[in-house]
């Protein structure tokens, strides 16, 4: 692809508004889309054929997303940069803010109650979180990148955010801000052999970590290990999961003609099992359909940020993709018992607000990043330096 001649030497790295509508990524809002309509009919599916309570509020919630997504998409890329810092600062205010007055649901202290609205901070976090390591990085040369002390500003950003999330507690959503911000490391060109020396180092304080870790979280992972050891406790979940699962076959037993998820044996399945109501209606053949549905968008996420010419935009591009995967490679996972339940939403079909959101301005901000691919960033945010 050429790159595009800007539109005013007097503006330099400025598109105008037409342009950027013209240069929409609308393949990529097409598979939104498609993602998002296959959870309005699981919503519908799980509330037996009745739009009310998940179905009506989660089509709301999409449509004021994808404003928000056109808003962020349009804005340039250089104003997200500039402010990066300060959408993590007021982020993780909001995290330190949940841990003295946040609602308590279903035994976690995640939310901020709006009245119109539940915000869990913890998902703009992942978002905000990826937007500061690209600043960061965008900011240092290779040389830099290299050496050990520039890199305990960026790891502090990922560990205190994931150390008051873990309190919460969601192991979940901490270990995946942990992962991403691997991710961001790795892109931003940090050695292969201090990723092995933290792995090293995770794995000898396993030990320790165990001691600290609630009672329902030791639970779940030794549930993982042995479901069939408290079948109707602990191992409910994951082995009425797996029976859905296995009773789906290839091709379903067809829609609202789920057993387990109809006759309320699989809990939790407007949210987190959404995943394994699919399977079981629509069988392995459907699954697989939505998971091709995913790999298109990784795949077009990945491609715009290889396109993009300027630092922070390859790693935005890159932290929110992966971002992205690691979500619905949870989700996947934990339903179908390959790892322990962690209550991660599968991205655009799982019901609520918050990761609704959160998911639909990070797609914004990929479309941001394609947009803007050919403006030279300087390391301050403005024209190139």
């Amino acid at each position: 692809m050429k790159p595009r001649t800007l539109a005013s030497s007097n503006t330099p790295g400025r598109i105008s508004l037409g342009e950027k509508l013209r240069d929409m990524s609308w393949l990529l809002i097409l598979l939104v889309t498609a993602i998002a309509c296959i959870g309005f009919a699981m919503l519908y599916s799980a509330a037996n054929a009745s739009v009310d309570p998940w179905m009506s509020r989660q089509l709301i919630r999409f449509c004021g997303g994808l404003v928000i997504m056109f808003i962020v998409a349009l804005v340039d890329i250089r104003f997200w940069m500039r402010h990066a810092y300060a959408i993590y600062l007021v982020a993780f205010a909001l995290l330190v803010y949940v841990e003295f007055a946040g609602e308590i649901g279903m035994g976690a202290q995640r939310w901020i109650d709006l009245r119109f609205f539940q915000l869990q901070p913890s998902e703009l976090m992942k978002i905000s979180m990826v937007l500061a390591l690209a600043r960061y990085f965008h900011s240092l040369d290779m040389d830099q990148v290299a050496r050990p002390l520039p890199l305990i500003p960026p790891l502090a950003m990922i560990l205190a955010p994931a150390g008051l999330v873990l309190v919460q507690p969601d192991l979940g959503t901490s270990g995946m801000l942990i992962m991403v911000g691997g991710a961001m490391f790795f892109a931003a060109g940090v050695r292969i052999w201090k990723f092995a020396l933290a792995a090293a180092g995770t794995l000898a304080a396993i030990p320790v970590a165990w001691n600290f870790l609630r009672d329902y979280q030791r639970n779940r992972i030794l549930t993982f290990l042995d479901p069939e050891s408290d079948p109707l406790g602990s191992g409910y979940h994951i082995l009425q999961s797996k029976i859905a699962f296995g009773s789906g076959g290839m091709f379903g037993k067809g829609f609202l003609m789920g057993t387990q998820s109809h006759l309320s044996f699989l809990p939790e399945r407007q949210t987190d099992f959404i995943f394994t109501m699919l399977a079981e209606e629509f069988g392995m053949f459907g699954g697989l359909c939505l998971l091709g549905l995913y790999v298109l968008v990784f795949i077009y996420g990945y491609a715009i940020a290889l396109r993009a010419r300027n630092h922070f935009g390859r790693l935005l591009a890159i932290g929110i993709t992966t971002n992205l995967f690691v979500y619905v490679f949870i989700n996947a996972a934990m339903v179908m018992g390959l790892i322990p339940v962690v209550g991660i939403p599968m991205p655009l079909i799982s019901y609520g607000g918050t990761a609704m959101i959160t998911v639909l301005i990070g797609i914004g901000l990929l479309m941001s990043v394609h947009i803007h691919r050919d403006v030279r960033i300087g390391q301050r945010g403005y024209g190139e330096d």
